[in-house]
């Protein structure tokens, strides 16, 4: 199985998606520079979530969620003091097996995960796309343009409906996790509506900007 350096964070990367990312613990700046330095294909790392707070230990791997993204790093900017600024983009799935402990930061041993599209996806991906824009109207109101231009490929729509929509770490996890987009979508489905009716039953809106603020990177 694969290696692939380790950046736990209090949040779920998808592929296709950017991710923004300030560096400034002396383990991670150490991992930048290696990747900096080997260059090439190896210029990416693991992103796994964390299953509770906001640091993990190095002796065990039951703190992280099983699933991951690679981060592929598109843009740096170090700073004089050995920080760096750092543009990462989704790449490739990978289910993490265990967690090694030889260098200052974790390493994973990884399986990677294919990108399957999955039975009936189209008319899933029709429903998702329903109750997502249902979603959004109720979240920004007529006044916000949201997500516009929503994919067809039904595994960048199940990922950018993922990113888009206000969830916890357990649930954004859960459709990372999922084995095909349309499994993924037909999820997504079941917490927009779960979602849709808490926001007219509680009249309570989750932060517009995150809703907002989605990008997804181009191929």
């Amino acid at each position: 199985m694969p290696e692939l350096p380790l950046f736990p964070l209090g949040t779920v990367l998808y592929p296709g998606l950017v991710l923004p990312l300030h560096v400034f613990e002396e383990r991670y700046r150490l991992m930048v520079r290696e990747l900096l330095e080997a260059g090439g294909d190896r210029s990416s790392f693991g992103v796994v979530a964390i299953r509770a707070g906001h640091e993990v230990g190095a002796d065990s791997v039951s703190a992280l969620y099983d699933v991951g993204c690679t981060a592929d790093i598109r843009q740096v900017t170090p700073y004089d003091d050995g920080r760096y600024d750092l543009l990462g983009t989704g790449g490739r799935r990978f289910r993490l097996r265990s967690v090694g402990t030889t260098r200052p930061y974790l390493v994973g041993d990884v399986e990677w995960l294919d990108e399957e599209v999955g039975d009936d996806a189209p008319v899933i991906a029709a429903a998702a796309v329903h109750a997502f824009r249902g979603y959004q109207q109720l979240v920004a109101g007529q006044d916000a343009g949201g997500v516009q231009g929503l994919p067809r490929d039904p595994v960048v729509l199940s990922y950018l409906i993922a990113a888009a929509v206000v969830l916890d770490v357990a649930d954004k996890h859960r459709l990372l996790a999922a084995p095909d987009a349309a499994k993924r979508l037909r999820l997504a489905c079941g917490l927009l509506r779960r979602e849709t009716e808490l926001l007219r039953t509680l009249r309570a809106l989750p932060a517009v900007d995150l809703l907002r603020g989605v990008a997804i990177s181009p191929s």
